[in-house]
């Protein structure tokens, strides 16, 4: 007598996150649909790290695009991408040839576009989160967007105090894993200069829809976050994500 198939217990929860849970078994190893999808992922996060940053096609991508000033391309310390991954301290230094291409002014904000850990998430995602950005900041003195290559978040001070920014906005590709290659981040920094910790930035993170985040989501939180900053002179761990708690927009 043939017994009938046992429904899978875990389907349910498996159709609810891209975690690997309850992937089986084959003897003493994963099943070989599992095994593959696992390879694919490790091999894709590989890529995002390695992948260089297209800062033509990014410039592109926010021309003609309602608000965006002047856009410029600065590179770190970090000579190339082995030297990069190697010393993270470079990644935060502008290179002196780029430091000199960066004009003071006033600006309440810049944005920063970094390669980061994923060039892969800032090619798909930084261009239409900042373009939904931008669209919510009337009112605002916006700095030139700076496409920044080998470049960690705190390169972002060095930029923001070079501009004379009230605050800095750093898009970045973050650490790629094994549920996403592509995931885009993004630091917002009152005050920018050298030597600012990350206790004293804000982060969104997780930005890759339709998985994470959402473009309009994440330009809401931000745009409440740069208003609450300006008004209580802070941002970092005493700056909270309060939703409809925190300073609307001003009209």
């Amino acid at each position: 007598m043939t017994r009938p198939p046992v429904a899978d217990p875990w389907a349910t929860l498996r159709a609810a996150t891209r975690a690997r849970i309850g992937l089986g078994r084959c003897g003493d190893g994963l099943p070989t649909a599992p095994l593959l999808d696992f390879q694919l992922a490790h091999a894709r996060a590989r890529d995002a790290v390695h992948t260089p940053f297209d800062a033509p096609a990014v410039a592109a991508a926010l021309d003609g695009a309602e608000g965006v000033p002047a856009v410029v391309e600065v590179r770190s310390a970090a000579p190339d991408r082995a030297t990069y991954l190697k010393r993270p301290d470079l990644g935060r230094r502008l290179a002196p040839e780029s430091a000199a291409r960066l004009t003071p002014g006033t600006p309440d904000i810049v944005f920063v576009i970094a390669d980061g850990l994923s060039a892969t998430a800032v090619h798909a995602h930084a261009a239409p989160t900042l373009t939904a950005v931008l669209a919510r900041l009337a009112g605002w003195r916006i700095g030139p967007v700076v496409l920044a290559h080998q470049a960690r978040v705190a390169l972002g001070d060095a930029i923001g105090e070079r501009l004379g920014a009230a605050m800095v906005a750093v898009l970045i590709g973050e650490r790629p894993g094994l549920s996403a290659a592509d995931s885009l981040g993004i630091y917002l920094t009152l005050d920018p200069r050298p030597g600012r910790s990350d206790a004293e930035r804000n982060c969104l993170s997780n930005i890759h829809p339709p998985d994470g985040l959402g473009y309009d989501a994440a330009a809401d939180t931000l745009v409440r976050l740069m208003h609450a900053a300006r008004e209580r002179g802070l941002t970092g761990v005493g700056l909270k994500d309060e939703g409809a708690a925190l300073p609307k927009p001003q009209t």
